[in-house]
């Protein structure tokens, strides 16, 4: 079976960053502990999903995404200052610690803070990789259909779709 709209893909990889050429390495998912994922229904980038699209398992393939393509660039505007008062119960983070935070209209998000002072606590929430260029190395292990369950619930319940919540 190939990869196609609302098949099960579990794959390894190997993900870098790429700055000038050189690469530097950020995670993989082996064979111990692969990702595994319901393709086509918007849980990968997109540019990911078109990379991989036709392979079977036992492929192995190789590409890059530019920034644009990955998490997008730096976003300057996507800076918050935070007031002080709001961590009174939690207690003032610290710089580079990644907060959870929530906007008005319940859309959950994470923000790395920059800046702390006595007043505010400023925090970027562009993506952490936003502006990086990627290089993944993927291997297909299995591609099977999706279960109507995994259908309806749009994500899957593992390699073989017996994982239940």
């Amino acid at each position: 079976m190939t990869i196609a709209p609302n098949s099960v893909v579990t794959l390894t990889y190997k993900l870098h960053t790429i700055e000038n050429g050189e690469r530097t390495f950020v995670e993989e998912a082996g064979k111990d502990n692969p990702l595994d994922f319901l393709f086509g229904v918007g849980m990968m980038l997109p540019k990911f999903e078109e990379h991989i699209s036709g392979l079977e398992a036992g492929d192995t393939t190789d590409f890059e995404l530019a920034a644009e393509d990955a998490y997008g660039e730096v976003n300057e505007q996507a800076i918050a200052t935070l007031p002080a008062d709001m961590f009174k119960e939690s207690g003032i983070p610290a710089v580079d610690e990644i907060l959870p935070l929530q906007d008005n209209q319940g859309n959950q998000f994470r923000g790395r803070v920059t800046e702390v002072s006595p007043e505010t606590v400023v925090v970027d929430l562009n993506h952490p990789m936003a502006g990086q260029n990627l290089h993944f190395a993927i291997e297909v292990l299995s591609v099977r259909e999706a279960t109507a369950d995994e259908l309806a619930h749009g994500h899957s319940h593992g390699p073989d779709g017996s994982h239940h919540h």
